[in-house]
């Protein structure tokens, strides 16, 4: 049976400084990884920083690492140091492009796709996936979820845990 990591994130873009940029340093990202058998893996990140650039539909997201939140702090210590190896590789990050983005549009539209380079554990892979975008007043949510397989970022998962 082969592990993946599903990934759901939401992100609140409010507007700073520039009108056609808008960025957080509190977007959230949420990851599962469980197997039936064993305890849940689950972490939640709430401090990712963010960038949506309005004029041309770019995405950009950085998370530190080791800001992954367990219920279980053992759970968070084997995360960090023997999968993830958050000293060595400190950070994930997401660059991409909303197809057919236009700010004009999120009055009538709300889902769109995305595509991107997913860059965790020193291994980057193209990622497709379809996000929701909601505007209220000055801010923009844009919320995902996306499924990974650890072997594409050389993550070793252990027989006995896949």
């Amino acid at each position: 049976m082969k592990t993946y990591i599903l990934i759901i994130t939401t992100l609140f873009f409010a507007s700073h400084s520039y009108a056609q940029k808008y960025y957080t340093k509190t977007g959230k990202i949420d990851f599962e990884a469980s197997v039936e058998v064993f305890e849940p893996v689950v972490a939640s990140h709430d401090n990712v920083t963010s960038v949506l650039d309005t004029s041309n539909g770019q995405v950009a997201i950085l998370a530190l690492v080791k800001g992954f939140r367990f219920r279980n702090a053992l759970m968070e210590e084997h995360f960090n140091e023997n999968y993830i190896e958050s000293d060595t590789y400190p950070n994930a990050s997401f660059k991409g492009t909303i197809v057919d983005f236009s700010i004009e549009d999120l009055e009538n539209k709300s889902s769109y796709e995305l595509y991107g380079i997913l860059t965790l554990h020193g291994e980057s892979q193209k990622i497709k996936t379809t996000i929701i975008l909601n505007k209220v007043d000055d801010v923009i949510v844009l919320s995902t979820d996306f499924s990974v397989d650890p072997n594409d970022f050389d993550i070793g998962i252990p027989g006995v845990v896949s």
